[in-house]
């Protein structure tokens, strides 16, 4: 009797199909057939539903939304006349600002206080645990490396989410009505929002050695453009230019149904490069002089597209109760006004009727209006003119918006 080696026969055909080897083979077929992007998109995943700081994110949603809603329900009620108290009130007040602006105000604290802290964790702790080192093998550039971690993060604040989302089943149910314009854009800024602290969290935890050193730092930078809001609603001039750019500035345009282009497109940037630096940081093969002239380029590229990005002057009032636009007659009638339009407005910075006039006709008029001008303030700060700048009184139209 021949043996399988002496028959000329493969020992592996002689011993019959292994079931274990079988199984091996199929496994790895599957696990080679599968992107190193949806890889990495998984194993974000699952570390995200391991990280306590988004089940305490999650946790902290549902009371905090809860008692915005409640209590913006409360007073709705009480301003629009509920009981006969107050009647004819409600006319002038919009389910946006008087219900759905305060409850998804929420979101806009957990953005701020703990989003930062998921987001750090997810992308910090691949450095410490050491997987950052089985990432760099497999095929994937930086950058998409960054975003699938980014997409992971917002699908994760998509979740947290839900209680704000749940809110609008129940004022349905109480019989208040829904447009459904201001709501996609509400909830929009708030993802945009969201989507400019993931990226700031992952420039500062690819950049520091410490998650907690990066969470001071994110911090950090928000409380700075709290302070440039601070100096531009005191100083007028360009600091109030820069701090219309910022988060809680684009927060509010959105909480009351405005869509600016250049608002939009500068979120955009932002996230943009905040991705691109971080995504830079986290070759650790690489030397760290050549990341940080590749990170400076990065950021003076997005510099000149922000500042190319100030001249989209398109914008949109998604609003029900058109609360950013003048009325349609005077709109058409302002369009008719074919020479420029300059305006010089006599108050100083703090004025609080600066700002009056500011939400409640010039900024309706720049909508309205791209072309017209504002005059400048020749004493310290700059702003609308104490006097009309040079040309003002000679061409086009002037108007005397206030004085002193």
């Amino acid at each position: 009797m021949l043996s399988p080696k002496a028959s000329g026969q493969p020992l592996a055909d002689a011993r019959g199909p292994h079931p274990s080897r079988d199984r091996k083979g199929a496994l790895s077929s599957s696990h080679g057939a599968r992107s190193p992007f949806r890889w990495l998109i998984e194993k974000e995943w699952r570390e995200l539903m391991a990280s306590k700081s988004w089940w305490i994110l999650l946790l902290g949603m549902g009371p905090l939304v809860g008692v915005s809603f409640i209590s913006a329900v409360r007073t709705y009620a009480e301003v629009s006349g509920l009981n006969g108290t107050s009647a004819g009130v409600g006319e002038a007040l919009a389910p946006l600002t008087g219900v759905w602006a305060p409850t998804f105000s929420a979101c806009e604290l957990a953005a701020v206080f703990l989003l930062p802290f998921v987001a750090i964790r997810l992308i910090a702790g691949d450095r410490q645990s050491g997987a950052l080192k089985l990432e760099l093998q497999q095929s994937l550039s930086p950058f998409a490396r960054m975003t699938a971690k980014a997409l992971v993060l917002l699908a994760g604040w998509l979740v947290a989410m839900l209680p704000p989302l749940s809110a609008i089943l129940l004022w349905k149910t109480y019989g208040g009505s829904i447009y459904l314009p201001e709501l996609v854009t509400l909830i929009g800024g708030h993802l945009l929002n969201a989507g400019l602290t993931i990226a700031l969290a992952a420039a500062t935890a690819s950049l520091t050695e410490h998650p907690s050193t990066a969470a001071i730092l994110t911090l950090g930078i928000t409380v700075g453009t709290w302070i440039m809001s601070f100096f531009g609603a005191i100083q007028g001039g360009w600091w109030e230019h820069a701090a219309g750019y910022t988060p809680a500035a684009m927060v509010a345009e959105f909480q009351h149904g405005l869509v600016r282009m250049d608002t939009v497109l500068i979120a955009v940037v932002l996230i943009a490069m905040g991705l691109a630096v971080g995504a830079s940081w986290t070759r650790l093969g690489i030397a760290v002089s050549r990341r940080a002239y590749e990170s400076s380029g990065a950021v003076l590229l997005a510099a000149a597209a922000i500042f190319a990005c100030t001249f989209a002057s398109a914008s949109w009032d998604l609003s029900e109760s058109r609360s950013n636009s003048f009325s349609e007659g005077d709109e058409r009638a302002l369009r008719q006004i074919h020479a420029p339009l300059r305006i010089a407005a006599r108050l100083a910075p703090e004025d609080p009727r600066r700002l009056d006039l500011e939400h409640r006709a010039l900024s309706k008029l720049r909508r309205t209006m791209p072309t017209w001008r504002c005059g400048t303030y020749r004493r310290r700060r700059s702003g609308c003119s104490s006097r009309p700048a040079p040309g003002t009184a000679r061409s086009g139209t002037s108007l005397a918006a206030a004085r002193r």
